[in-house]
């Protein structure tokens, strides 16, 4: 079993789209369960808009006095992907960082956003003196098609001091289309072709290497 983590303290960079879309590019080869931890739920309105089943399980989860064992809680699944809130709610961001194997950090290329974002190495840098294993990544989202990182950006990519991720997800109108259907890219048959491989590279990144 593994633990994926969508996590960042700054609301709006796409987490939910993000966790969604990489839950159903898992569940292509094993069982997967999205654990929405955000007051919005957008997790699960999304998993229960459209008409045809999201191939992920999708659980909601508040967080009461004593805290979930996940691992138990859901052993039947071999992966679990943690849909996470902008950690203005700091226990549920922590206890989702305590408990992954991987946090994945979504980004938009913006030096403002990213410097917004800036607390998240210090967290993890705090939970890794009790998990070392944990295994930490930048993800560039909505990327402008030809568009270069400017000097800037690249110079607030580095004051993270973490590893930045290969693949990137361009802004794409399908990720919306997608969720609005309540399905995911991988569903979508041509129209979600070129989103599904930017999942797939993703994961090959994050799990297989």
């Amino acid at each position: 079993m593994r633990v994926i983590a969508i996590t960042n303290q700054k609301g709006g960079v796409g987490k939910t789209t993000v966790a969604m879309n990489l839950a159903a590019g898992l569940a292509r080869r094993a069982s997967v369960v999205v654990v929405d931890l955000d007051p919005q739920s957008s997790a699960t309105q999304w998993a229960t808009a459209g008409t045809k089943a999201f191939p992920a399980t999708v659980k909601q989860l508040r967080l009461g006095v004593v805290l979930p064992d996940l691992r138990k809680e859901f052993r039947a699944f071999d992966y679990i992907v943690l849909d996470c809130p902008p950690s203005v709610d700091t226990r549920a961001a922590m206890f989702a960082l305590l408990t992954c194997d991987i946090a994945l950090i979504p980004v938009l290329p913006s030096p403002v956003d990213l410097w917004a974002s800036l607390r998240l190495p210090q967290e993890i840098d705090e939970v890794r003196k009790r998990c070392s294993n944990l295994r930490a990544f930048l993800l560039l989202n909505q990327i402008e098609a030809r568009s270069a990182l400017s000097a800037a950006m690249q110079e607030a990519l580095a004051e993270f001091g973490l590893p930045v991720l290969q693949t990137s997800i361009r802004r794409r109108s399908i990720y919306k289309t997608a969720a609005l259907e309540g399905v995911s890219v991988f569903q979508m048959g041509a129209r979600g072709q070129a989103a599904a491989a930017e999942i797939e590279a993703i994961i090959q990144e994050i799990v297989t290497s």
